[in-house]
């Protein structure tokens, strides 16, 4: 944590990761206010697929001790350039990108070769309050309610997802994988027109994805395209990662239908690349979200656009972020897990 100078409140609390698996409620640093950042008395931390490398102590970039966190809602407490007053509800954008490099140079700087993050390179938000960059903040209107804030991060993602994958309304979309980013495609997909489908094997995120109007089904009802004549779908999202559900992306995708990789693999995956050739079928990259992503996920929240109040969250003090921990990747619990500071 950055450090402070003297005075009554020096202290504040955070849950700071001290070994694979152990973390400890302390009292840290206050954040001091460096040139160009805010305070941000922080709400909620979402927790991600991508966090349990850290707690597990295995992700190559995060080293411990850290307080993790990487998608975050809360409310300015202090800001050093004063452009934000205090009070006003903002998500953070968490990516810290060099600059420097060619995707950088490119415009790109969300697929920067260096590209850091907010609680695995640096600390992050499971504390009671953070100094950010001014420029990672987004407001949002007032009266926002904090738990549907904190959902900006991954609905960004989905936001970049359908942007990249171009569907259309009127277009047809198969989604693998009914976890936060799959479920949060699907809601982005059906508000511009898409009709939409979730294949999920967990009985109680299908139960979820129905709850909000969408239908879901399991692995061995995935349709393939060549014997529904290929209607099926026009695009295809991978949200599960998993190494049993790629083989199943080119035969669930249609002729010239896209195929959008947004789950993070580990390791080599097979695909039929016959399929995808003599199908003339595209395979599509997805790494989180450009700007303008999070400002569209921002603004969908704040206008109320998206039934995001209605995705079922869990919700766990600091002290408890290894329970919270547990339900999120158990999968059993609710669709989305989140921290209160």
């Amino acid at each position: 944590m950055p450090s402070t100078t003297g005075g009554e409140n020096t202290k504040i609390r955070a849950a700071v990761l001290e070994a694979p698996g152990k973390f400890s409620v302390q009292n840290v640093p206050r954040p001091a206010l460096a040139a160009h950042e805010v305070l941000v008395r922080i709400a909620y931390t979402g927790i991600c697929g991508s966090d349990f490398p850290i707690v597990d102590g295995i992700h190559p970039r995060a080293t411990l001790p850290l307080v993790p966190g990487h998608e975050m809602a809360g409310i300015v407490e202090e800001s050093g350039d004063g452009e934000l007053p205090s009070g006003t509800v903002v998500a953070v954008n968490p990516l810290l990108s060099c600059g420097g490099c060619g995707a950088c140079a490119r415009g790109l700087p969300h697929i920067c070769r260096n590209l850091r993050l907010l609680g695995i390179d640096a600390p992050g938000s499971m504390a009671e309050l953070m100094a950010v960059p001014s420029a990672s903040l987004f407001p949002l209107p007032a009266g926002t309610p904090l738990k549907e804030a904190v959902l900006a991060e991954p609905l960004a993602v989905a936001v970049h997802a359908i942007r990249r994958s171009r569907l259309v309304s009127g277009e047809s979309a198969l989604i693998f994988g009914a976890g936060p980013i799959g479920l949060l495609i699907g809601l982005v997909a059906r508000h511009i027109g898409a009709s939409v489908t979730l294949v999920e094997p967990n009985d109680r995120r299908r139960e979820a994805v129905e709850a909000l109007g969408m239908p879901a089904i399991t692995p061995n009802a995935a349709p393939v395209a060549r014997a529904l004549r290929d209607d099926v779908a026009d695009v295809v999202f991978d949200c599960a990662g998993h190494r049993t559900v790629t083989p199943l992306l080119t035969e669930a995708t249609p002729v010239r239908g896209r195929i959008v990789i947004v789950a993070v693999h580990h390791g080599p995956s097979e695909v039929d690349l016959r399929e995808l050739a003599f199908a003339e079928q595209e395979i599509i990259g997805v790494r989180v979200y450009e700007r303008r992503d999070f400002s569209e996920s921002v603004r969908l929240i704040g206008a109320g656009l998206l039934p995001v109040g209605a995705v079922p969250i869990s919700e766990y003090p600091l002290e408890s972020a290894m329970d919270a921990f547990s339900e999120a990747r158990s999968g059993s619990g609710a669709v989305k897990v989140v921290i209160r500071s």
